[in-house]
Formats: structure tokens, C-alpha cells, sequence
């Protein structure tokens, strides 16, 4: 008889600006049975955002105890507050067969590759560094210097690709959440 072929833990990162949650959000609408990962994070719920939905909002006591514990995959901050992924459900949800994605930074994703070897690395490029560019900029909600963080971030992180197992590029939210979908399949 054939072993039984688990899912693997898929984590989907790529710079800031590519499209990462815009993908995810389509990938979810279509198929509501993928499960995300919610992270914990410091930082305080903006307006329409509910704990354990969008993130679980902590204080960073209960962070620092969630990091004491070994309770989190991976953890980061950004921008003056911590974020990061609670291992439990994670490892519940994969036990129990279900495709699990992970969308986190490349800090974070290291950390998880670390930890789960078998985990799938892809990375969401962006069609090209002036398109790139365009998104960053375009968003019209940064300050100047917030652009040029980002911008230096992403080349960072663009030159991170290689570290990945898969990388698809973001011509078209539709067609990366559908090929995001078939890598998820269980094989």
C-alpha cells in the first residue's frame, strides 16, 4: 500500500508592493477551503479589523511568552511592532490534511524553511522592477522616504529569489492564484 502523501506547509513572500495579499485574497475567494495562517501580531487592530480574523491582537508581554514558549513558526517586526505565525495550527491543520499557506516576509520565511525543511518556498515576483516601482509608488498612501525604504527593501529582497523552490511571477492575480493552487495540490 502507498504511504499517504501529506500536504507540505507553502509559504508565499516576494517584496513588499508585489501583490502578495491581493493574490491570496483572490486565491481564498475562489477557494475558501485553503487555510490561511492569521498571525499574531503587537501592533493595534485598524478600523474593521476583529481579532483572530485578520490577526490575533496581543500585547508584547503575551509576544514575548508566545516567543518564550517556542509557540511561533516564525516572528518578525516591521515598522515598530511584531508579527508572527502561531505553530499549533499550523501542524494541527497539516496533520489533518489540509493545504496550509503562509503569507510572511522573507525574514520569515527563512525561519520556517529552518524549521520545517519540507516546506515550499515560492516567491511572487513582480512582471518587472519598473512595475515594481510603479506599485510602490502608486499606492499614494507613503511619504517619500516610506517609498525609499521599500524600494531599497525590495531589491533586498528580490535578490533573496534564488533562497526559493518556485518562483511565479505576478502578470495577473488570477493566473498566480491558480498556479499558487495547483503547487498547493496534494501530490
Amino acid at each position: 500500500m502507498a504511504a499517504e502523501v501529506r500536504p507540505r506547509l507553502t509559504v508565499l513572500s516576494g517584496p513588499s508592493g508585489v501583490g502578495k495579499s491581493t493574490v491570496v485574497a483572490h486565491m481564498r475567494k475562489v477557494h475558501p477551503e485553503v487555510w490561511l495562517s492569521v498571525s499574531a501580531t503587537t501592533r493595534k487592530p485598524r478600523p474593521g479589523e476583529r481579532d483572530g480574523v485578520q490577526y490575533f491582537f496581543v500585547s508584547d508581554e503575551e509576544f514575548d511568552k508566545l516567543i518564550a514558549n517556542g509557540e511561533l513558526l516564525e516572528w518578525a517586526e516591521f515598522a515598530g511592532n511584531r508579527y508572527g505565525t502561531p505553530r499549533r495550527e499550523v501542524h494541527d491543520r497539516l496533520a489533518a490534511g489540509e493545504p496550509v499557506l503562509l503569507e510572511i516576509d522573507l525574514q520569515g520565511a527563512r525561519q520556517v524553511k529552518e524549521s520545517m525543511p519540507d516546506s515550499r518556498l515560492v516567491f511572487l515576483a513582480p512582471p518587472s522592477w519598473d512595475e515594481l516601482v510603479r506599485r510602490l509608488t502608486g499606492r499614494g498612501t507613503e511619504s517619500p522616504e516610506v517609498i525609499e525604504r521599500r524600494l531599497e527593501a525590495a531589491k533586498v529582497e528580490l535578490a533573496a529569489e534564488s533562497e526559493f523552490d518556485t518562483t511565479l511571477v505576478n502578470t495577473s492575480v488570477e493566473d498566480v492564484a491558480r498556479e499558487l493552487l495547483a503547487l498547493m495540490a496534494v501530490e
